[in-house]
C-alpha cells in the first residue's frame, strides 16, 4: 500500500503503509467519531422534539402568542448555549496542544455525557415552575463548552493518526453526523408517529436523550485505550509556549478565513434540523413530516461524506468544496419556492434530501482542509476556535434567527436568504483559502 506524503489533496511522492499504521487510522476514526456522534446526536434531538421541550419547558403559560415566544426562548437557548463553545475551544484545543489530544479527547466525552444526563432528567416546569428553563440552559452550557473542544481535538487525532487518504479519513468525522441524524430523526418519527400527545410529552421525548446516554461510556472507554498520535510524539519539543496566543495573534488570517469555510457546513445542518419546526408550524404539514426528510438526509450523509473525501483526495478539497457551494448559493431560492408553493411531505422530503446531499459534499472534506491550514503545534487551537467562531456565527443562531426572520417578515422564503448569504461567505474563505494559503 502506497500513501501520499503531502498534505491532503496533493498528492507527489509516495512513502509504505504498513498494515499497523492503517490498522491505528481505523481505530481513530472509531474512537474520535463516537464522541462526535454523542454531540451531535444531542444536538439534534433537541432542535428536533422544540416544539416538546418548548412546551414543556419555556411557554408562558396563558399568554398570548405563547407558542411563538416558547420556540424563540427554545431556540434562544440552544444559541445561548454556543457563546460558550469558543471558550471551550480556547481551553480545551490549548490543552490537547499542550497536554497532548488523548487527554482533551476524554475530558469532552465526559462532559458530553453529564450534560445528556441533565437534559434527560430535567424537570419540566410543571414540576418546578420557571426555573426548569434554567436547568435546561445549564445542560446546553456543559454540552457547548465539551463541543467546543470536540472537533478540533477530535480531528487532529483522526488526521494525525492518518497515514494516507486524509480526506477520506477526515469525512468520517461528518459521516458520523450523518448517522446521528439518522438516528434523531427516526426517534421523531416513530416517537411523534406511534405516540399519542399525553405520551410524548409526559416521557416519550426523554427516551433519545437516555439512548444518547448509551454512546458515551462505549466512546469513553475506547479513548482511554487509544494512544497519542504520532505527530504529536513528534512535536513534543517544539511545542508553542502558548497555542492560544500563537493562534490568535499571529495565524489570525487563517482561523479568520477557516470560520468563513465553516459557515456553509454549519448552516446547512441547522437548516435541516429547523425543517420539523417550520413544516409543522409554517406549513401545517404533519408532525412527523420533517423528519422522514432528516432520515434520507441522515443516509446521504453517511454515504456522501466519504465519497466526498476521496474525490477531494484525488483534485482537492477546496475544489470539491467550492463546486458544492456554487451549486447551494444556486439552487436554494428555487427549492424553497416550489416548497412554498406546493407544501407536502413529499416536496420538504426533496427539499431535505437535495440540501443533505450538497451538505456531504461541502463538509466532506472540511475536516481535512482545515487540519492542512494549521500547523501541529497549533493545530487543535486553531481548527477550535475556527470551527466554532464558525458554528457559532452562522450555525448555532441559525434557528432561532430563521424563525424571527420568518416571524418578522412574514415570507416563508427567508430561510433561503440566509442560506444564500452565509454560501456567499464561505465561497470568500474558500478563495482565501486557495490564493492566500495554496490550498487546493
Amino acid at each position: 500500500m502506497r500513501r501520499a506524503a503531502t498534505g491532503p489533496g496533493a498528492p507527489s511522492a509516495t512513502t509504505t503503509v504498513t498494515a499497523a499504521e492503517r490498522s491505528r487510522a481505523r481505530r481513530a476514526v472509531v474512537a474520535s467519531s463516537i464522541g462526535n456522534a454523542l454531540e451531535w446526536f444531542d444536538i439534534i434531538v433537541y432542535s428536533s422534539f422544540a416544539v416538546v421541550i418548548s412546551a414543556l419547558f419555556f411557554e408562558p403559560a396563558g399568554q398570548a402568542g405563547g407558542q411563538t415566544t416558547g420556540i424563540l426562548l427554545t431556540f434562544g437557548t440552544f444559541a445561548v448555549s454556543y457563546l460558550v463553545r469558543p471558550i471551550g475551544a480556547m481551553v480545551l484545543g490549548s490543552f490537547a496542544d499542550r497536554h497532548g489530544r488523548k487527554g482533551a479527547l476524554t475530558l469532552t466525552i465526559m462532559l458530553m455525557m453529564l450534560g445528556t444526563l441533565i437534559m434527560a432528567c430535567a424537570p419540566t416546569t410543571a414540576v418546578m415552575g420557571p426555573a426548569a428553563a434554567l436547568v435546561i440552559l445549564l445542560a446546553r452550557l456543559i454540552q457547548g463548552f465539551s463541543a467546543g473542544g470536540e472537533f478540533g481535538t477530535a480531528t487532529a487525532f483522526l488526521i494525525e493518526n492518518a497515514p494516507d487518504r486524509k480526506a477520506f479519513y477526515g469525512s468520517w468525522q461528518v459521516a458520523t453526523q450523518g448517522v446521528s441524524m439518522f438516528l434523531a430523526s427516526a426517534f421523531g418519527f416513530t416517537l411523534f408517529t406511534f405516540l399519542d400527545h399525553d405520551a410524548l410529552y409526559s416521557w416519550g421525548w426523554r427516551i433519545p436523550f437516555f439512548f444518547g446516554l448509551l454512546i458515551g461510556p462505549v466512546g469513553l472507554y475506547i479513548r482511554l485505550r487509544m494512544e497519542e498520535t504520532p505527530d504529536f510524539a513528534a512535536e513534543r519539543g517544539n511545542l508553542a509556549k502558548s497555542p492560544l496566543t500563537a493562534t490568535i495573534v499571529h495565524a489570525a488570517p487563517r482561523w479568520l478565513a477557516s470560520a468563513a469555510i465553516v459557515g456553509l457546513a454549519s448552516v446547512s445542518v441547522y437548516l435541516i434540523l429547523f425543517m420539523p419546526t417550520y413544516s409543522v408550524q409554517n406549513l401545517e404539514l404533519p408532525s412527523y413530516a420533517g423528519y422522514l426528510g432528516g432520515i434520507i438526509s441522515g443516509v446521504v450523509t453517511l454515504i456522501g461524506a466519504p465519497l466526498a473525501g476521496k474525490v477531494a483526495d484525488r483534485i482537492g478539497c477546496v475544489r470539491v468544496m467550492l463546486g458544492a457551494a456554487v451549486v447551494a448559493v444556486v439552487v436554494a431560492f428555487p427549492l424553497f419556492l416550489m416548497l412554498v408553493a406546493s407544501p407536502s411531505v413529499a416536496m420538504l422530503t426533496v427539499v431535505q434530501v437535495v440540501l443533505g446531499i450538497l451538505m456531504a459534499a461541502y463538509f466532506g472534506p472540511l475536516p481535512a482542509l482545515l487540519a492542512d491550514m494549521f500547523p501541529t503545534n497549533i493545530r487543535t487551537t486553531g481548527m477550535s476556535i475556527s470551527y466554532n467562531v464558525g458554528v457559532t456565527l452562522f450555525g448555532g443562531f441559525a434557528p432561532l434567527i430563521l424563525a424571527w426572520l420568518v416571524n418578522s417578515t412574514g415570507s416563508l422564503l427567508a430561510p433561503s436568504y440566509y442560506y444564500i448569504v452565509i454560501g456567499l461567505i464561505s465561497i470568500v474563505g474558500l478563495v482565501v483559502a486557495r490564493r492566500s494559503f495554496g490550498k487546493r
